[in-house]
């Protein structure tokens, strides 16, 4: 099935890019993800991190935020009612902040099971304790799922913003959507085809688009609303993440042995003698890094020297993976993670 988003001149004109939906959008997607067992490798590490907490003291503490992610239906939008804050602080303060109207919309059309009926209740009329402790229960859930990560994801948005920003200015508006979020999207101008569970038309009637990339969004794109003002453009959100290299970048948290390892080597080396466990191009590496293709190409020539990693081509790929003493480096640094 196809959502169907119909552009006007003044639209492409309109359309712009944006670098996240905000921590607060990551932090629910995150837990949706956790919840549904995903099982896409990019995710693995941090999966195998985040997952053994999620299963006791997490799963206590997010309770309200879950209570708003029923199985059926829609969900919560944190979006909507945090913005686009990349501080979880910032991100508070706007959920508290948030208009009543808004927050009663949010909430009355949710499936909510019965046992949670009354605090919801509570919430949509304004209940002040109830927002603290749907705010304590966000807090909860992006310290476990998401701040050890955070500095890596927020490199990687901005490394396919810019990207974006690339497209746009060699090509234009329409060669960015030409190639945008290929295979999950697909240009037939004037109309932008998002393939999705739901069948609609969306008229844009010159309001243009927001393109924003994402970590933990499922793996399709969603084309999000505000829910109390129509001339707001809609969001399209796009996922960005599916090769193994991301998975080994972005689940980097930073304890004391992390920090060691980026002492002796610098922290962009570690990164991709990290990236590189899982076998990686050296496109992927810039692109999960940030940073240009020739720095990935220097650094991984650095570690290679070293016998850290190896490299050899694969038709006009180049691949780099660990060595068994790159795998060793890496075991005896960072916890969790073995060759």
């Amino acid at each position: 099935m196809t959502k169907r988003i119909h552009f006007t001149a003044e639209d492409l004109a309109r359309t712009r890019v944006a670098t996240t939906l905000g921590v607060a959008a990551e932090t629910l997607d995150s837990i949706k993800r956790l919840r549904a067992g995903d099982s896409t490798p990019a995710f693995h590490r941090w999966r195998t991190a985040v997952g053994a907490e999620s299963a006791g003291s997490l799963r206590e503490q997010a309770g309200p935020l879950l209570a708003l992610m029923p199985d059926r239906g829609p969900q919560i939008d944190m979006a909507s009612l945090a913005g686009d804050a990349t501080d979880i602080d910032e991100a508070v303060d706007h959920l508290l902040a948030a208009p009543r109207a808004l927050v009663r919309l949010e909430v009355e059309y949710l499936d909510i099971h019965p046992a949670h009926r009354a605090w919801a209740g509570l919430l949509a009329g304004g209940d002040r304790a109830a927002r603290l402790e749907l705010a304590e229960a966000l807090r909860a859930c992006h310290r476990a799922a998401v701040a050890p990560y955070w500095q890596q994801m927020h490199s990687h948005l901005t490394s396919v913003r810019t990207d974006y920003v690339h497209t746009m200015a060699e090509g234009g508006v329409e060669r960015l959507l030409e190639t945008v979020g290929i295979p999950l999207v697909r240009w037939r101008p004037p109309v932008l085809e998002v393939r999705h569970p739901c069948e609609s038309d969306i008229h844009l009637r010159g309001r243009g688009l927001i393109i924003v990339p994402t970590v933990f969004s499922s793996q399709q794109a969603e084309v999000l609303h505000s829910p109390v003002d129509e001339e707001q453009p809609p969001v399209l959100a796009l996922p960005t993440v599916g090769g193994r290299a991301h998975g080994s970048a972005l689940w980097i948290s930073r304890g004391p042995a992390e920090r060691s390892l980026e002492d002796l080597m610098g922290r962009t080396r570690a990164a991709v003698l990290a990236a590189a466990a899982e076998g990686c191009s050296t496109t992927e590496l810039a692109r999960s890094l940030g940073i240009s293709p020739a720095t990935a190409s220097q650094h991984a020539s650095v570690l290679r020297k070293a016998a850290l990693i190896t490299t050899r081509r694969d038709g006009k790929a180049v691949l780099h993976m660990t060595t068994r003493l790159g795998a060793a480096l890496l075991a005896s640094t960072t916890p969790g993670f073995g060759p």
